[in-house]
């Protein structure tokens, strides 16, 4: 073999013994038997031989490429094999070593509450029905018997957006899910049952109010409904929500525009202590009543012929209550501490409290 083709093996065997990772081999190859390679260059030059000359520097040439290619292709595996064997002794697990645990990730209340009272009136055959957060003038007030001078229509009381469209009128963040109600009795035909779990939005903000907070309404409508149905369904909610059987449950008079006769909704509790269904104090939980005569004509039926009640609920004020939550800003403070606390396991799915 001429010199220079045993210098070139030569300094390609050192090359690849100095080299250690795959970058470093790869170097050596490309540099060897690329396309710019030594070797391929000398092969480039053969056409500067004479044809004997040619024809043995040729054959020497391609014996070398041959040898060169096995031994870097050997190489490489060695290479291979070795970062393999590296990878594993890092890589390697004590399994005596108990497992790290991460923390489980806990229901928020709110969450868990929406799931009692889903499962609560789920037995009672309600089915939950959804609607947008950003609602017209109609469906959140008129439709409901809230003329446009009512109160709960000024921009001090509530959250309103820009019209769209051709419509020159504002758009509302909902006050109530009570547009739920109003599409459901536009969509379905009756009998409907109904409730309306969602968030909503008013301009309060202290530790009993939000200006976004959580809302469960709920409707029926057939033929024969009458005040001692809501009394019933009420107070069955209330017992099984709060685990109490014989929970004292007061119907006291009140005034809603969509509803007549109106009423709130009161429970047993000491107001000393703070214990629900103790003591000889009274407690507001939510508002309900008889669906008024106008709102069933606004959304089609005929008050004749079909009769109704509604009601309405804060979530938020529920979970309160139930779990001893004192300040309705923690809800949404995104404290981790808290929801410890506070929150439940998803391995306790809720479901209806025995008895009920």
């Amino acid at each position: 073999m001429a010199n220079d083709l045993e210098t070139l093996k030569n300094e390609t065997l050192a090359a690849l013994k100095q080299a250690s990772t795959h970058s470093e081999w790869d170097a050596v190859r490309v540099g060897t038997l690329g396309r710019s390679g030594k070797l391929t260059g000398l092969l480039r030059q053969l056409g500067s031989f004479s044809h004997e000359e040619r024809k043995e520097r040729g054959q020497a040439l391609n014996r070398l490429r041959d040898e060169l290619t096995v031994l870097i292709e050997q190489r490489g595996r060695e290479i291979e094999e070795l970062a393999l064997q590296q990878r594993l002794a890092e890589e390697t697990v004590d399994i005596t070593q108990p497992p790290a645990t991460a923390p489980a990730g806990l229901i928020h209340p709110v969450s868990r509450t929406i799931e009692e009272i889903t499962a609560i009136f789920g037995a009672m055959d309600f089915h939950v029905a959804e609607g947008p957060d950003i609602e017209s003038q109609w469906h959140n007030f008129s439709a409901l018997n809230t003329p446009e001078h009512h109160p709960a229509r000024t921009e001090q009381d509530t959250f309103y957006l820009p019209a769209v469209g051709e419509s020159e009128e504002l758009r509302v963040l909902r006050t109530q899910t009570s547009g739920v109600q109003v599409r459901t009795m536009l969509g379905e035909k009756p009998p409907i049952r109904i409730i309306a779990p969602g968030r909503t939005y008013r301009a309060d903000h202290d530790a009993t109010h939000s200006p976004m907070f959580h809302q469960c309404e709920g409707l029926v409508i057939e033929k024969g409904i009458t005040l001692g149905h809501l009394k019933g369904c009420l107070t069955e909610f209330l017992r099984a929500f709060f685990n109490q059987p014989d929970l004292p449950v007061r119907f006291r008079a009140s005034y809603f525009p969509f509803t007549e006769p109106s009423m709130e909704i009161d429970i047993g509790w000491s107001r000393e202590t703070g214990v629900i269904g103790a003591g000889a104090d009274w407690l507001e939980v939510l508002g309900a009543g008889m669906v008024h005569s106008r709102v069933l004509s606004n959304c089609g039926l005929d008050p004749a012929e079909w009769q109704g009640f509604a009601f309405g609920m804060g979530i938020e004020r529920l979970a309160m209550l139930k779990n001893g939550i004192t300040d309705l800003r923690s809800f949404y403070e995104s404290d981790l501490r808290w929801l410890r606390h506070y929150g439940f396991s998803s391995l306790s799915p809720a479901t209806l409290t025995e008895g009920f």
